[in-house]
């Protein structure tokens, strides 16, 4: 999201510079009014592990100076925003940058609420100028978790509505023609709960033939493939691993099922509304504010096997309904999450981030300070 947001920035004029660890897949090719620079960690012997953070920090000001940047955008609490408040400080008084920093989920929900972190974090977001979160959920978790006296503004994920498109001819190359193509895809750590998508997609071809498509890699990967072959399965499972272009898979699916213990936002959610796929999701955490129960997609309890196969098969066994769902599922995703609205939230948030970090630098120019 942070590459999609910097592009779409540098498509309406803005001149936008990432400082990242490695090149982000969706920064392919040459964009106009976008440029791109790397941390090297530095490896010594003193340090058992290099000190990315320090290296991050002195590249962050280093580009900072060079290019005079106005605003820095930092996406996750921690290393990014702390590393950039480290970066400010090192850069003369009057040249300070502007600091906002994006919540986006794990840094509050598991890193940020780690007692080793969470001074770093809640630090990180006081010293920012302006703070968003992807949802309200995560808003009102924030401040539980971090008793925050500032605001925190809720800029919601969008989709790209021109790139994730429905396509009614396209045809999943790993699945028959008579079988329903379901999907999930994520980084399949412990909290994405992959192992219900098996046991609910054995439940589903007990009624409908069909094909599980997995799309990710991650520590829980090995755990779904043993639950497949406890229920001998194995057969109709493809795993297709990392795979960049989800755009390109997410209009062949059926169904896509996400059924996490909770999601911050639930972006593949929303990219898969905009393809008029409907979904399976959970009610927790913030995919209940993008999928709209029983209008563009479903809602389960978490855990809840039953209720997540009733709602597949609704769709999977009725093809009008399916239809009826996937138009209201994109319909929403552009009134709501499209990225010209959303990125225009942006936009504003930064023009008054700015007036009043340029305020405050008045103030302490002043002799009267």
């Amino acid at each position: 999201m942070a590459t999609e947001l910097g592009l779409a920035l540098a498509e309406r004029g803005h001149v936008v510079h990432f400082v990242t660890e490695d090149a982000p897949f969706r920064l392919k090719g040459f964009h106009e009014n976008v440029f791109a620079h790397y941390v090297s960690a530095v490896a010594y012997p003193l340090f058992r592990t290099p000190p990315y953070s320090l290296s991050l920090a002195a590249k962050i000001c280093e580009v900072a100076e060079e290019h005079e940047i106005d605003l820095w955008h930092a996406h996750y609490a921690i290393p990014n925003a702390a590393a950039a408040i480290f970066a400010r400080e090192m850069l003369p008084p009057d040249r300070r940058f502007c600091l906002v920093t994006t919540l986006h989920g794990t840094d509050i929900t598991l890193v940020g609420s780690d007692p080793s972190f969470h001074r770093v974090t809640r630090y990180a977001m006081l010293k920012s100028c302006a703070v968003t979160a992807v949802s309200d959920w995560l808003r009102r978790e924030t401040e539980r978790e971090f008793a925050l006296e500032r605001a925190i503004h809720v800029i919601p994920n969008f989709v790209d509505q021109d790139k994730f498109v429905p396509n009614p001819n396209q045809k999943c190359p790993f699945a028959r023609e008579d079988e329903k193509v379901i999907m999930h895809i994520s980084n399949f750590r412990p909290v994405k709960r992959v192992t219900d998508v098996v046991r609910v997609f054995k439940r589903i071809l007990d009624r409908v033939p069909a094909r599980l498509i997995m799309v990710g890699e991650g520590p829980e990967r090995l755990s779904a493939v043993g639950v497949a072959k406890q229920l001998g399965i194995t057969d109709k499972i493809t795993c297709l691993g990392n795979y960049e272009n989800i755009e390109y898979l997410l209009p062949a699916a059926d169904l896509v099922i996400q059924p996490s213990e909770h999601e911050s936002f639930g972006l593949v959610p929303l990219e898969a509304m905009s393809c008029e796929t409907p979904v399976i999701g959970t009610r927790s955490g913030g995919i209940a504010e993008v999928v709209e129960h029983g209008v563009t997609g479903y809602l389960c309890e978490v855990g809840d096997i039953e209720a997540m196969v009733h709602c597949a098969l609704e769709v999977l066994l009725d093809p009008a309904k399916a239809r009826t769902m996937g138009r209201s599922a994109r319909q929403r995703a552009i009134e709501r999450f499209s990225k010209e609205k959303i990125v225009a939230e942006y936009e504003a948030m930064y023009t008054q981030s700015l007036e009043n970090h340029r305020r405050v630098l008045a103030c302490q120019d002043s002799p009267h300070w």
